[in-house]
């Protein structure tokens, strides 16, 4: 009798409860032109969400790419339906980081781009519910996985005598704010990473940029790609879509923004800029 009561006030309910609007965007891209051509590109946590987003992007316009992550049924699948390497390897394995990158690199032919992809969120809600395993679990995977592999990747470019070469950060928008959590935390090490490796080497011959997405739909973000984009609790009403992103790193990586090092592109509409309109 309980149980009946209980379904019949859900369908009460029901009745009163507002319908959650379906959004969608317009999304634009620009033609495949090869701008990648001659690019050997590693990108990390390249099997799904934002990885496989920019793996396809990055293919498209003629690179050739290596992804790794730990999962490997998924970076197989995005190599056979991309058509790109992978290696599986878990970037917090820090005693080998140095032979992932030399097989890559011979995999590739000559590594000329990294992409620091790999990272997690664990959406503690604030400093009072982090625990010492989650904290260091996010600085290992998100802050200094990224500072290693690039660390490496620059002694292995220098001692190519690559050129035109670029090391990209996936920060976030959340790296813009102060913060208690290690996510943010993170992000903004990873924004003063940027600009400081830019500054150190700017004369090299190798660009440093990051891109900062909004909420993008992934996994992580427990957003479905493809999926409804309506999010009011963002000024722009939407979150966004991981092939948005990608566009912009593709830019980001291309000789076309060979005048760009040290900066941080925030893709978020705007809503991250520091105003006074709300």
């Amino acid at each position: 009798m309980i149980e009946l009561i209980k379904k019949v006030v859900k369908q009460i309910l029901k009745l009163f409860r507002k319908p959650v609007p379906y959004l969608t965007a317009q999304i634009s891209y620009l033609s495949p032109n090869e701008r990648l051509k001659g690019k050997k590109i590693i990108i990390t946590g390249g099997g799904r969400g934002l990885g496989e987003a920019m793996t396809r992007r990055f293919v498209a316009e003629g690179a050739d790419v290596l992804i790794v992550g730990r999962d490997e049924e998924s970076l197989k699948q995005t190599s056979l339906g991309v058509g790109c390497q992978y290696i599986r390897f878990d970037v917090t394995d820090f005693e080998h980081i140095e032979d992932f990158l030399k097989k890559a690199n011979k995999l590739l032919g000559g590594a000329n781009v990294l992409v620091n992809n790999a990272g997690i969120s664990l959406h503690e809600g604030d400093i009072r519910n982090v625990s010492f395993e989650q904290f260091d679990k996010q600085i290992n995977v998100n802050l200094k996985s990224s500072y290693f592999l690039s660390q490496k990747f620059l002694k292995l470019y220098e001692k190519n005598r690559c050129s035109k070469g670029s090391i990209l950060f996936v920060s976030s928008v959340r790296g813009r704010y102060v913060d208690d959590i290690p996510y943010g935390l993170t992000k903004a090490a990873i924004n003063s990473l940027t600009q400081g490796l830019s500054k150190l080497l700017v004369k090299n011959d190798i660009r440093i940029n990051a891109v900062a997405p909004g909420v993008t739909a992934s996994a992580m973000t427990g957003r479905e790609v493809g999926g409804n984009m309506y999010a009011p609790q963002y000024a722009t009403g939407r979150t966004y879509q991981p092939e948005e992103i990608a566009e912009i790193a593709c830019f980001l990586i291309c000789d076309a923004s060979s005048c760009l090092s040290g900066q941080i592109i925030y893709c978020d509409n705007g809503n991250s800029v520091n105003s006074h309109r709300k």
